[in-house]
């Protein structure tokens, strides 16, 4: 029996495709995963759900970016040149007061696509996971690539290093990660709706479970016209992603039947619509239907603003950001953020309580390796909101600048992993930092330089060693630090 088994186990690795980095999850940190890893020199498979790559920035349908502005570098830098580029510099792209970068998910997903492309990714859209397991757990076997992935087309690929890219750290629970228990009250999620103007009455039907109540105070802060400008997108396009009494909903989404999310989500943005439409008078604005190709023109999926969080070799937390240098995490530093911790919790009946946490204030940060790296697997990392970052911390480190920094960085790790054959853990997170400097990425926020800059490398590298020290400081809506500080 034992030979049967033996034999029936190298059959099937005989006819399962081989990758050295399989990533789940073509979303924000997957994509840009994907694009470093090829880069690097190594074969590369992106396996995600829905028609498109970019996850938040595109299948999600938030298409504004927030923060990082005048930290553009790395992939990062590079999506957001592009879409200047798309759409005729940097100034076309300030379309709405949510944001310095908007732009449509559709231009977003094909740049992510061609960049993926351009690198040697192997992508398999509208395809998900059906099974993750690790061959030495049960074989007998010590296999050079241990990660074996089922996919819902029916094949078996298997993997040196598996990442997880997905919206809320599924294959990490599944892969058996030790996960992070300090998350006190979900964010809110959004199902966003991306809008257009017609030249005629677009009224949608009440929808199912509508309470005009629930959106009576959209506008108590700002005129209608200007609560639709928020969202306003270079090609007139409309995004609907409004936390003040209209999209936002609270719901337990981790314990949820996806559908039923789905259709709760989908219900209470439809119902802000209709708000729009039947009670302010906006009944040529309707659900754009030239964006998304889905039956109801809606966005693949929702926006999550919280997710499952790993135990990770370093945890990053908000008193690490406002006070980096009582702590050792910045000389780990691997990705930056400028953002304040944005929590969304006007929908939750516990709100009054949570409002602090609106917009807390702290200077700009850097995230250590440490946070990708599950303190109980190893050859397995985490590419976007599924970090180890504590509770409150994670306000700030889901926005997209910062998950497509941290995506990035797990790839560099996981293409040194294969290529000098360490398990990524092992990998010295300076050999880590070289890769990312050399592709044009901040380490540590200092403002005085910008990638390309003479001398940019080099002060990264004395700011990582603690050679020179930046002063961060909250400015307005702005964050920053700097080595000098400008007068």
């Amino acid at each position: 029996m034992r030979v049967l088994t033996l034999l029936s186990t190298v059959l099937l690795l005989a006819c399962t495709r081989q990758y050295d980095v399989v990533i789940i999850g073509g979303g924000t940190g997957g994509t840009a995963a994907a694009i470093e890893a090829a880069r690097d020199g190594v074969s590369v498979l992106v396996v995600e759900e829905s028609p498109w790559l970019g996850g938040m920035l595109t299948s999600a349908g938030v298409s504004a970016i927030d923060g990082n502005y005048r930290l553009r570098g790395g992939v990062f830098g590079e999506f957001t040149d592009s879409l200047a580029a798309r759409y005729g510099g940097y100034e076309a792209l300030k379309s709405g007061w949510v944001s310095n970068i908007l732009f449509n998910p559709r231009v977003g997903a094909e740049i992510l696509s061609n960049i993926a492309h351009e690198a040697g990714v192997e992508i398999r859209l509208n395809t998900c996971y059906s099974g993750v397991e690790v061959l030495t757990r049960h074989s007998g076997l010590e296999p050079e690539s241990p990660w074996r992935v089922r996919l819902s087309d029916g094949s078996t690929v298997r993997a040196k290093v598996l990442i997880d890219g997905t919206e809320l750290g599924d294959v990490a629970q599944e892969a058996g990660a030790k996960l992070l228990e300090d998350s006190r009250a979900l964010q809110d999620m959004t199902y966003v709706a991306i809008a257009k103007w017609y030249d005629h009455d677009v009224t949608i039907e009440e929808p199912e479970d509508y309470d005009r109540q629930r959106y009576t105070h959209c506008c108590d802060t700002w005129p209608a016209d200007m609560t639709l400008s928020y969202g306003s997108l270079p090609d007139g396009h409309i995004m609907l992603n409004w936390p003040q009494s209209g999209n936002d909903i609270c719901l337990d989404y981790l314990s949820m039947p996806r559908e039923e999310v789905y259709r709760q989500a989908k219900n209470r943005t439809l119902g802000y619509l209709y708000y729009l439409q039947t009670e302010l008078g906006y009944s040529n604005l309707g659900i754009a239907d030239d964006v998304f190709p889905s039956a109801d023109g809606l966005p693949f999926y929702p926006y999550y603003r919280e997710s499952r969080r790993i135990a990770g070799r370093d945890t990053m937390t908000v008193e690490a950001a406002k006070q980096p240098y009582d702590y050792d995490l910045y000389t780990r530093a691997v990705a930056v953020g400028d953002y304040p911790v944005d929590h969304h919790h006007n929908q939750n009946p516990r709100a009054d309580e949570l409002s602090h946490l609106w917009f807390g204030k702290i200077p700009s940060f850097s995230v250590p390796l440490g946070v990708i790296i599950p303190v109980n697997l190893e050859g397995f990392l985490v590419a976007d909101k599924a970090i180890s970052v504590s509770w409150e911390m994670n306000g700030a480190t889901r926005l997209q600048p910062v998950v497509m920094g941290l995506g990035q960085a797990a790839g560099a790790l996981a293409a040194i992993a294969v290529k000098t054959g360490r398990r990524p853990s092992e990998v010295p997170v300076r050999d880590v930092q070289e890769v990312l400097l050399d592709h044009g990425c901040y380490l540590l926020p200092f403002l005085d330089l910008k990638p390309g800059e003479q001398g940019f490398r080099e002060l990264q590298e004395a700011g990582i060693k603690g050679e020179v020290k930046g002063t961060g400081r909250s400015v307005g809506w702005s964050n920053e630090m700097w080595v000098t500080l400008p007068d």
